[in-house]
């Protein structure tokens, strides 16, 4: 499963945290992106952390699309700001704007959302087999 943004620096590394923490026995979850940041959103590492317990900094980095296993799902984490290209159209859109820059408070709505749709996943994917 891989979740694909732009800058791989936020939306797509929560859900990469999120599904190795909620649904690791169903799916081996990757973040990725056509560009690289120096590093992860800092709101988002301290948001997880406060959240989860999770600190996204000490198994997590900005990596390309072609760092990464070839997934057997790929997910957009949104289009809003370009969409990347991974060499063959997206499982699933899920449209969630970048809360880069905005408060905590929108953050926490993208965080929580991603959250959901993780657990949506595993359901659906447990179910299969």
């Amino acid at each position: 499963m891989a979740f694909v943004c732009v800058h791989n620096s936020c939306r797509s590394q929560v859900a990469e945290a999120l599904g190795k923490h909620l649904a690791a026995d169903v799916f081996e979850s990757y973040s990725a992106g056509t560009e690289t940041k120096s590093q992860i959103n800092q709101d988002a590492v301290r948001l997880m952390k406060e959240i989860y317990g999770i600190d996204m900094e000490e198994t997590q980095y900005s990596k390309l699309i072609t760092d990464i296993p070839k997934p057997d799902v790929s997910i957009s984490m949104g289009c809003n700001v370009g969409c990347p290209y991974v060499g063959r159209s997206f499982d699933d859109n899920w449209g969630l704007e970048d809360p880069t820059g905005k408060s905590d408070e929108e953050f926490i709505i993208v965080i929580k959302e991603i959250e959901k749709r993780i657990l949506q996943l595993k359901s659906e994917l447990d179910n299969k087999n």
